[in-house]
């Protein structure tokens, strides 16, 4: 590819556009999942006994499965990525290239 290619693929807006969503999104995620797993931690470290209550018939702890719901949280966050990845993300990309080919 060479410089003159690559200069008209970062002017042109679509391009843009698709960098500054992607970019906001990727931030927005990234903040949420830093609140969730800083939440926990911040359990862990000054809420021990909150974490220790026994859930159901003392088979399992609160802290147990607030644990399994910050992973949880990851998968579903990665999920939510990839659902607008798939659909929003490539549909810019694919606006991208039409205009480009012209």
């Amino acid at each position: 590819m060479s410089g003159l290619d690559t200069a008209r693929i970062l002017h042109n807006p679509k391009f843009r556009e698709l960098v500054e969503q992607r970019t906001r999104f990727g931030w927005v995620l990234s903040g949420v999942m830093l609140g969730i797993y800083l939440g926990f931690i911040l359990l862990v470290a000054f809420a021990k006994g909150f974490l220790a209550l026994k859930i159901g018939a003392g088979v399992t702890s609160l802290g147990i499965l607030l644990g399994l719901g910050v992973i949880l949280a990851a998968f579903g966050l990665t999920g939510l990525y990839v659902q607008r990845a798939n659909g929003r993300f490539d549909d810019l990309t694919r606006a991208l290239a039409r205009d480009l080919a012209r």
